[in-house]
């Protein structure tokens, strides 16, 4: 029992009390019992390292940066460090392992993981709307048009799924038009050098194409196949089963920043946040806005529901892997669940 400091206004039973404890205690010091030592404070746990996520110039990603110039991360209580990259690149620093977390597509992170970087995407951020075109130099007036032209785009990667889609939807086969690997944001120099009759790219390089060729005609974008591409951030699973709880938490700021993106009273200053990122005028960047179309908590929740549509990652997914495996971007059809893990954003 610890013993109570006497006070100037104690009355005698206290101060008798106190005076009687502290004869005990030193009569059992002066007879030798062995001195009581305190234990000493637990070491403090050391600091967990910050979660390392790459992100890209995609509006639906580019919207991270509201959350980090806000500082919502810390004060959600998760130690987050990001790092700009363009697309692929981004993918290869995850491959690597120099981070813990990319955003890419749902289909490229298929991609991804059959190079032998497995990823699961534990967020639908977004799934684009009209931001991926196809767009054909002055005088093609129809993707029908291109039979017979030269197309210049990303091979693999989520452009190329986008274009066998339209060439799908025109009644048209692969070996009417011939294509031409292009990284993506090399995609407005060929557009502009009369290398290709079209591009196939995302915002903002397709507006940045638009702008290098007077008079360019979009021909087709994800807005006539939606659901295609989501956008996705995937995680590596070591991470994710070290470090679940912080991952929730980046989940959490995530859905607060898509709410301040698509809520009519904060939208004009997340554009502007954006905007600043990539180095493009605000109201340039509203204009596409509505091509991206950011998911609320409860849509979100409604795309990681099964199903075999375009409307569930799951089914979207199964697209994604079978034109993987038609154009033998891999070999073998990989387990599209297991990419997939929804249930961060079921118990939220």
């Amino acid at each position: 029992m610890a013993l109570e400091k006497l006070t100037p206004h104690a009355g005698p039973a206290r101060r008798w009390t106190t005076w009687v404890a502290a004869a005990a205690i030193a009569t059992s010091a002066a007879c030798g019992a062995p001195e009581v030592k305190k234990e000493a404070a637990p070491a403090a746990a050391p600091a967990k390292p910050p979660l390392r996520i790459a992100y890209s110039d995609w509006p639906g990603w580019t919207a991270l940066e509201i959350g980090i110039q806000k500082g919502w991360f810390k004060e959600a209580g998760v130690d987050v460090e990001f790092s700009w990259f363009e697309y692929l690149p981004s993918m290869d620093a995850f491959a690597a392992g120099k981070v813990d977390a990319v955003t890419m597509t749902n289909g490229d992170a298929l991609v991804t993981g059959d190079k032998g970087a497995k990823s699961k995407a534990i967020l639908v951020m977004d799934y684009s709307d009209g931001n991926d075109q196809i767009i054909g130099v002055p005088g093609i007036e129809s993707f029908k048009a291109l039979k017979g032209k030269k197309v210049g785009l990303e091979l693999t990667l989520v452009e190329h799924l986008m274009f066998m889609k339209a060439i799908e939807k025109n009644g048209m086969k692969p070996s009417d038009v011939e294509l031409v690997n292009f990284p993506t944001n090399d995609t407005p120099g060929a557009l502009a050098s009369g290398q290709v009759s079209a591009i196939a790219a995302w915002y903002p390089v397709s507006a940045q194409a638009r702008k290098a060729v007077a008079g360019s005609k979009t021909l087709f974008t994800s807005a006539n196949v939606p659901g295609l591409i989501y956008d996705t951030l995937a995680v590596s699973p070591t991470s994710l089963s070290a470090r679940k709880d912080d991952w929730a938490k980046v989940a959490k700021v995530w859905y607060r920043i898509s709410d301040f993106v698509r809520d009519p009273k904060t939208q004009s200053e997340a554009v502007a946040i954006m905007a600043a990122k990539v180095g493009v005028k605000p109201e340039e960047y509203a204009i596409h806005i509505p091509g991206t179309k950011f998911l609320s908590l409860e849509e979100a929740k409604k795309v990681f529901q099964k199903g075999d549509g375009l409307d569930s990652i799951y089914g979207s997914t199964k697209t994604a892997n079978e034109f993987n495996v038609a154009n033998q971007v891999y070999k073998q059809p990989q387990n599209v669940d297991e990419y997939i893990y929804p249930d961060i954003l079921s118990s939220m």
